[in-house]
């Protein structure tokens, strides 16, 4: 469990005033890669809205339920237990704070790295510390979501007319030095506050308002729902559960690739006081070194090129030195000062 501490203060960091959303967003793009259109409604729902469904994705349920209950297993152990793969490094184990600039968030997570070249003391201690079961179930895991992320972007790649060059983004996400990471998200239901939530019409905020840095990102959870994204007009909506299917979120690397043609998704979550929700996110990244730029041939001659080139290093450096809710994607403005 998230431990409680001194309510009041719990009460200004956890229960925000958010605009309630006036619908559930049922328009969710779905994609079934073995549709002949497939590439054609992912490219759509990236320019549209920036997130869509994938659905008869051939990973299979046992892979995904091992590491379920794996991390529920982890989660449910003592606080003292669980404090010994943390406070992150920025990999490890998590409670309430989320980053090291100040924001917070119903949740305890476990972060770690898909690179075995990176080796955090708090992963080490993790898997040390619990069942090896663990530590397999979530390498058997991420190996199913580098593949799905990959076969997806050249999916994309070959909708935007690109060709051979269709492997250009999914290529970052194969290379040895990939810096992509795997977290872990657990939002622990709340008893405590149900009747505050209820009286004082606030939200439980789970993980604040944020666009995800890296390319792309495929999300699976339970059917407890708190997933919301924010649309083109700017109301926020909440996105349906379904434990059966993955989604997938434009980052904002995608974003300056594609010139601004794809929208990097702002989304949030808001946790039950009910019902505890369990993500699992996979975040796919290029290596630290990799330039970031648009792609010429998505750059057409009426247009100009929207941003500047940054590596992935100078980006996310900046980046995770922000909040959570700040525009970080505007570091790549061409206005912008490094």
């Amino acid at each position: 469990m998230v431990v409680l501490s001194n309510q009041s203060a719990l009460n200004e960091l956890f229960l925000a005033k958010t605009c309630n959303p006036s619908t559930v967003f049922t328009e969710v793009p779905e994609v079934d890669l073995s549709h002949p259109d497939a590439k054609t409604i992912m490219v759509k729902a990236c320019q549209e809205i920036g997130l869509f469904k994938l659905v008869n994705h051939g990973i299979p349920l046992e892979v995904i339920t091992r590491l379920e209950n794996e991390a529920l297993k982890f989660f449910t152990q003592s606080q003292s237990h669980k404090d010994k793969a943390g406070p992150p490094d920025p990999f490890g184990y998590g409670s309430k704070r989320i980053g090291t600039n100040g924001d917070m968030g119903w949740v305890e997570y476990l972060l770690l790295s898909t690179n075995p070249d990176i080796v955090s003391p708090k992963t080490v201690q993790l898997f040390n510390q619990n069942p090896q079961s663990l530590r397999l179930c979530v390498e058997e895991y991420i190996e199913e979501m580098k593949k799905i992320c990959c076969e997806v972007l050249e999916e994309i790649g070959d909708g935007l007319g690109l060709g051979r060059r269709k492997n250009v983004f999914s290529r970052m996400i194969r290379e040895e030095r990939s810096d992509s990471c795997f977290r872990v998200n657990r939002y622990p239901a709340c008893e405590e506050l149900k009747e505050e939530i209820a009286l004082s019409g606030r939200n439980l905020i789970g993980f604040g308002e944020h666009t995800d840095p890296q390319i792309l990102s495929v999300l699976r959870s339970n059917n407890t729902s708190g997933l919301q994204i924010c649309l083109p007009d700017g109301t926020w909506a909440s996105i349906p559960p379904d434990h059966s299917s993955f989604f997938i979120n434009v980052g904002d690397l995608l974003q300056v690739m594609s010139n601004g043609r794809f929208k990097s998704v702002k989304h949030r979550v808001l946790a039950d006081s009910r019902l505890s929700r369990l993500s699992m996110i996979y975040f796919g990244g290029p290596s630290l070194e990799e330039k970031i730029a648009p792609l010429p041939s998505l750059v057409s001659k009426e247009e100009e090129s929207l941003y500047r080139e940054l590596t992935w290093r100078e980006y996310k450096n900046a980046a995770y030195k922000s909040r959570l809710s700040d525009d970080r994607i505007t570091l790549f403005h061409k206005s912008s000062n490094t």
